[in-house]
């Protein structure tokens, strides 16, 4: 039977296939993958140019047609014993390994295999380099070594060469007799000639044993014209004749060129640990209705990782969560620590808890870290009640610009930093006007070694008021303040996160109803909703909102107290309603039995309900649920309004 799913593995495999070859085709080494039989599966574009074979002539064919004829006979073995006990290890580790070209040509090579267990059976991937450079630069340097380890040139206070040894010959490309009695500056090039005997000079006056232009990139002239770095060492040898200079000189070629390669390789390892730092710090989906724009830069110095991070939390009932902490230190380590705090926040966060009760589970989670200090803020919005609950533990004062645009330090208690412990973290809750941009920030972006942070703070404040008032796009406000705090975009020692996020507008399409907490208000309350969605051209959720709402209205009138509210909040793709009383005790879910009356309205949330949860609240808790509008449904706002 021929099945969709059929139809899209191909696909499938192919997609999923293409980072996989992308990746192959980027190594820079020769990557041949072979079956447990020995054939040739898969290559490489290294491969193709290290052997010599265009690809489809290595496909399906055996391996040792890359390995020299003196070797073929003893290789089908040492294969069946990797299958046989396959690790990833160097091949022939202490053995001299050679691979043979199309063209019969042989060179030494590297290899290091490793198996690739694949639904298809076992797979062994070997990479395969060309060592034949390297063999040959060590000859040179054993030679060099037996001989003398640095090219010798001694002259005299006029800077006539007196004597070299047989490295100098070597080095330069001249034989001895043709540099005896020559000025020095025939081993210099043509541009530092003006400036050399001013050096040399200086050095007759004030010798003493130094190396030679500390700081400076020197380079040596050989006969046939050519240039190479070098290193020069100087030293006096007071003789019966006068004074007499030294120089023993390095040719540096090959180190310069590993510095190139040290620096690439540490680029590698930079990208790979911020791509793990941006893996664990995670990306906040856009929530609708919400402005908010980010920033994150790693540190430019060390490895570049570090501690920062932020999230933004959907809570339901329009309320959002707006999280920043900052792992203090640097490295890995801060990074997996922050990476651990990150999805514990989040997911306490989730669970509706107030924002000193986090704080304090975040406190435990650090505690249990060893010797980790951790700063961190946590806010809950209220769009519609334009309320904001606060939390800080040691973090930075957060800022709030007005719709006027005045900005000003919210006035939040701030506690130590979690980790420290034994110490209660304090709670505010803030009326904040609507459409109030707040910006919450690392010390990376306000720390400097060489001034106050508290004057930082004051620069920070100036730059938020101005990017407002220049633009109200939030995303062209973040990059106007980075460029105001971080002139320097590759100077900064710590990695640097800004969050800005304005608050919405209470929504026209809300409405609240204030309720005894007495049977005849599960009633009262069914006949409010049922008008509500009336006026807003909703009559087709009726049946399943009154349904939802009359169990939880139900269930608060039975297990809590007042005040008792039900508010419904309606936004462009869902209808959100909410019913709140003054007991902090969560519902929690039971199986009821087939006589009972009770039981089963959590399980009618679970079904009917699009999403639903618990949020304490000052006065208690709130228990919500959403229910998805039809798209045919865009009614016309409506004025804000409570009901009694």
């Amino acid at each position: 039977m021929h099945t969709g799913r059929n139809n899209t593995e191909p696909r499938r495999h192919a997609t999923a296939e293409e980072p996989f070859r992308a990746l192959l085709e980027a190594a820079p080494d020769a990557m041949v993958i072979v079956d447990d039989t020995g054939v040739i599966r898969l290559v490489n574009a290294q491969t193709e140019a290290l052997f010599g074979y265009p690809r489809n002539e290595l496909l399906g064919r055996p391996i040792e047609i890359l390995v020299p004829q003196r070797f073929r006979s003893q290789h089908p073995g040492h294969r069946l014993d990797y299958s046989a006990n396959q690790q990833v290890r160097p091949m022939g580790a202490n053995l001299e390994l050679y691979g043979l070209r199309r063209d019969g040509g042989e060179f030494p090579v590297e290899i290091s295999i490793s198996p690739l267990q694949t639904p298809d059976g076992l797979l062994i991937s070997a990479a395969v380099r060309d060592i034949s450079e390297r063999q040959a630069a060590e000859a040179r340097f054993r030679a060099l070594l037996e001989a003398a380890p640095d090219a010798i040139v001694i002259v005299d206070d006029a800077g006539t060469i007196q004597l070299v040894n047989a490295q100098t010959e070597t080095l330069f490309g001249y034989r001895r007799e043709e540099l005896l009695g020559r000025q020095v500056e025939v081993l210099v090039p043509q541009r530092f000639h003006h400036h050399h005997p001013s050096h040399r000079h200086g050095y007759v006056d004030n010798h003493r044993v130094r190396p030679m232009g500390a700081g400076l990139d020197l380079h040596g002239l050989r006969k046939d014209g050519g240039e190479f770095p070098v290193e020069i060492s100087l030293s006096p040898l007071e003789t019966p004749d006068g004074t007499l200079i030294s120089a023993a000189i390095r040719d540096v070629s090959e180190r310069k060129a590993a510095e190139i390669q040290l620096a690439e390789l540490y680029e590698q390892q930079r990208h790979v640990a911020l791509t793990l730092q941006r893996s664990l710090m995670g990306s906040p989906a856009p929530l609708p209705g919400m402005d908010a724009s980010s920033r994150y830069f790693p540190a430019r110095q060390g490895p570049g990782v570090g501690g920062d991070w932020f999230d933004l939390i959907a809570l339901g009932g329009g309320r959002v969560g707006v999280l920043m902490g900052d792992v203090m230190g640097r490295g890995l380590e801060a990074a997996a620590v922050m990476g651990q705090l990150r999805s514990a926040s989040h997911a306490l966060a989730k669970t509706g808890m107030p924002p000193w009760q986090l704080m304090r589970a975040l406190d435990a989670v650090v505690s249990e870290l060893p010797d980790q200090l951790v700063t961190c803020c946590y806010l809950i919005l209220d769009p519609d009640e334009s309320a904001l609950t606060v939390c800080s533990a040691g973090h930075l004062p957060v800022l709030l610009v007005d719709p006027t645009g005045q900005v000003r330090r919210l006035p939040v208690p701030v506690s130590v930093p979690l980790g420290v412990g034994e110490v209660p973290h304090q709670e505010i809750r803030l009326t904040v006007p609507p459409s109030s941009v707040l910006a919450l920030y690392t010390d990376g972006l306000v720390e400097t070694p060489t001034s106050d942070i508290e004057e930082q703070i004051d620069a920070l404040t100036v730059a938020l008021e101005k990017a407002i008032a220049d633009s109200p796009c939030l995303d062209l406000a973040a990059d106007s303040i980075l460029a105001a705090l971080l002139p320097d975009p590759v100077g900064y020692a710590d990695d640097v996160t800004l969050l800005l996020a304005r608050i919405p507008l209470a929504p026209l399409t809300a409405v609240s109803a204030e309720l005894p907490a007495l049977p005849v208000s599960v009633g009262e309350g069914r006949r409010f909703l049922r008008r509500t969605l009336e006026d807003w051209g909703c009559e087709d959720l009726t049946d399943t909102a009154c349904l939802l709402a009359s169990e939880l209205l139900t269930n608060a009138v039975r297990h809590a107290c007042d005040p008792l509210r039900l508010r419904l909040r309606r936004t462009r793709d869902d209808l959100t309603i909410e019913v709140c009383d003054g007991s902090p005790v969560l519902p929690r879910a039971r199986t009821a039995a087939l006589d009972e009356e009770s039981g089963r309205g959590l399980a009618l949330l679970d079904q009917l309900a699009a999403t639903w949860g618990t949020l304490p609240t000052q006065d208690g808790k709130a228990v919500w649920f959403s229910v998805l509008l039809p798209p045919s449904h865009s009614g016309s706002p409506l004025e804000t309004g409570t009901a009694r």
